[in-house]
């Protein structure tokens, strides 16, 4: 009974099935920019550094999406823990936000980046909003893990899509 609403759930939270499609929409986006995002002419060698670089695209940007669904999942814990940390002593916070803040903001800046962890982020949120409604048990390490997959699951269709050639109408 519970493999049988485990495979509704979908069809009962429609914002899963966004995410996914968002996740899928990323995919072939990460795809199809993956051989553009790494252009480095200085490099010496005929260009095995430039293909190491290219193939560790979309594993870094799957990294940034299961970060981006942890936070936006766990928000209480991760805060909780930070606070914790920061509590002990003034220089420890004074440090600690400063690397979150240069970091966020450098890394943030890139525009395309902004996009991504904004559309990532707002899909991931309303899917547990959705979760919730549905008054599910809501054990925060396996909704976080539970969404990943999703995601993930949702990337690598967007991947397949790119690779064999289904989404032609994308650049």
């Amino acid at each position: 009974m519970t493999l049988l609403r485990l495979l509704l759930l979908p069809f009962r939270a429609p914002m899963l099935l966004v995410l996914m499609v968002v996740s899928a929409y990323l995919g072939l986006n990460w795809s199809t920019l993956a051989p553009q995002a790494v252009v480095l002419p200085w490099l010496p060698g005929n260009g095995q550094h430039v293909t190491l670089l290219k193939d560790l695209v979309m594993p870094l940007e799957c990294l940034q999406a299961v970060a981006v669904v942890v936070i936006c999942t766990v928000p209480d814990l991760l805060l909780r823990e930070l606070s914790f940390v920061m509590a002990r002593s003034k220089v420890l916070t004074l440090i600690m936000t400063l690397f979150l803040v240069i970091t966020g903001g450098v890394y943030l800046m890139h525009l395309n980046v902004l996009t991504d962890v904004l559309l990532l982020g707002s899909a991931v949120l309303l899917a547990r909003l959705d979760l919730i409604r549905l008054r599910l048990p809501m054990n925060p390490v396996g909704v976080a893990t539970g969404l990943s997959a999703v995601v993930l699951t949702g990337v690598w269709i967007g991947h397949g899509f790119h690779r064999y050639g289904l989404a032609p109408f994308h650049p």
